[in-house]
């Protein structure tokens, strides 16, 4: 088949420009064959605007490209290498069980990366056998199409294939591969690999690449590293304080798994607060609550400290001077993440203006909150829509001084009422992947090879700000446990 007759029946239409680094920076390796890949999951509207032909995606040539079976035209498979700060360890990592086919130019001339993820041991496995779970990598699918609806920034999931071959953890389990679409798979920890195993001209390449790639528009000036350190700064604020608005827990905030292209990737021990508690942990492994909630956003400016670290012989030829130049540019993180905070927690409660006094109030509701145990999701809905009868909070004095004070804020500001509702809507889900229904959906696909649960469960989560009544059901708590929600990182 000749690359132009593919690129007319499927859309394949890839570039390798990561392959064209020093070889330092990867691998070229091939995806590992499977006995029998079968396509359970195609994210259609993603497929379209990347240019691939959906009909063409769900035929056994698709399953085939998915499940590592058959390299597509124009791809260069590759493992990349990159290392990171684990729960504050350092170590050396690489992509240990992912390959990337190369880099989708999509019809408006955008470039994605195209990831298998599971697709078979690379030189950096270390002793994993380079396989996935389907479980995990469904969470995954259902995880990443939720942000991307939220409006967060985030790597998505294309497709979901089962290998037809089982994986051994501590049960064996049946294989699958996700096929991963991210803006790149550049990350802090591919910078650290670069400052602790390359030379300054690896180095400097890296950043060069990442610049032209990313932050186009600074690629030439003068200051042009500290230029990537602020726009990743950037990014890096804007995506963190989103995370904190709907509730979100990464559950594992490694080096390696911060982007520096802004986009939220590895839904491993991930998970939705539903109690707004701080302290909230998911992940099995956070013995000791390093990436809870509340600790975010100051683990995020310890990364992006790493990440500065990387670059002082890029930032000035004298270190003490480098050192003063990426302190100064870490500095501004904390108050860039908390305008952003600010601004969106002033949405969430219908506040267009700002008021000096407008951080004590959305303070005070987060600690009554805290205080009586409420949904943080289902608590701003109720806010939204005036239902405040049926949730314990509403009854308590304190929640009634509030709102005295959050309805004379309201009626300081010149935007009528309805707009105010209109910010409200915009800004407060109606859903999220509630854990207990992502669990459900999970164990209908991988138990009993039903799919249809998990497919409404996504369509419904692709309409977040609809506030629809079909979406009430899926808003709705879980029953009532002694027992915490752990998650896995689905190793």
């Amino acid at each position: 088949m000749t690359k132009e007759h593919e690129i007319i029946e499927t859309g394949w239409n890839l570039d390798n420009s990561y392959a064209r680094l020093p070889q330092t920076f990867f691998s070229s390796v091939k995806p590992t064959p499977v006995s029998s890949p079968k396509l359970v999951m195609l994210n259609h509207p993603l497929a379209t605007s990347l240019g691939l032909s959906s009909q063409a995606l769900l035929s056994n040539d698709g399953a085939a490209v998915f499940g590592g079976n058959r390299i597509p035209e124009g791809a260069s498979p590759l493992a990349q290498a990159y290392a990171g700060h684990q729960f504050g360890h350092f170590t050396m990592l690489g992509d240990g069980r992912a390959i990337l086919l190369g880099e989708q130019i999509t019809p408006v001339g955008e470039r994605f990366d195209i990831q298998l993820k599971g697709s078979g041991r690379t030189p950096y496995s270390r002793r994993g056998d380079g396989r996935a779970a389907l479980g995990p990598m469904l969470r995954e699918y259902i995880i990443s199409e939720a942000m991307y609806a939220l409006g967060i920034p985030t790597t998505r999931s294309l497709a979901v294939v089962k290998t037809g071959e089982d994986v051994v953890r501590e049960t064996i389990l049946p294989g699958a591969i996700l096929a991963r679409v991210a803006a790149s798979h550049l990350r802090v920890g591919t910078f650290q690999y670069a400052a602790k195993w390359g030379t300054i001209e690896d180095l400097q390449v890296l950043a060069d690449y990442t610049l032209k790639r990313h932050f186009p528009d600074v690629y030439a000036g003068e200051k042009k590293y500290l230029s990537l350190l602020q726009e990743v700064i950037k990014r890096q604020a804007v995506l963190i304080a989103k995370w904190q608005l709907v509730g979100f827990v990464h559950g594992v905030m490694n080096t390696d798994n911060m982007t520096i292209s802004g986009e939220t990737i590895d839904y491993g021990p991930c998970a939705f607060m539903n109690t707004y508690d701080p302290a909230t942990v998911f992940s099995s492994i956070d013995t000791h609550g390093r990436y809870a909630y509340g600790n975010q956003p100051s683990i995020a400016a310890w990364n992006l400290a790493r990440f500065a670290e990387t670059l002082l012989p890029l930032l000035h030829d004298d270190q003490e001077e480098a050192i003063k130049i990426a302190q100064g540019a870490i500095s501004d993180f904390t108050e860039l993440y908390h305008t952003h905070w600010l601004t969106g927690m002033r949405a969430k409660l219908g506040l267009f203006n700002e008021e000096i006094e407008d951080e004590s109030l959305i303070e005070g509701l987060l600690n009554i909150m805290q205080k009586h145990r409420a949904d943080y999701t289902n608590t701003f809905r109720a806010l939204t829509f005036g239902k405040l009868n049926d949730m314990a909070l509403f009854d308590t004095t304190e929640f009634e001084q509030w709102h005295e004070l959050w309805q004379a804020r309201l009626g300081r500001q010149e935007e009528p009422e309805a707009s105010s509702h209109q910010l409200m809507r915009n800004s407060n889900p109606a859903v999220i992947p509630r854990n207990h229904r992502v669990e459900v959906a999970l164990e209908a696909a991988v138990k009993n090879g039903d799919y249809s649960v998990m497919e409404r469960l996504v369509d419904v989560l692709s309409r977040p700000y609809a506030h629809s009544p079909e979406q009430d059901d899926y808003a709705a708590l879980p029953e009532p446990s002694t027992r915490p929600y752990r998650t896995f990182c689905g190793t």
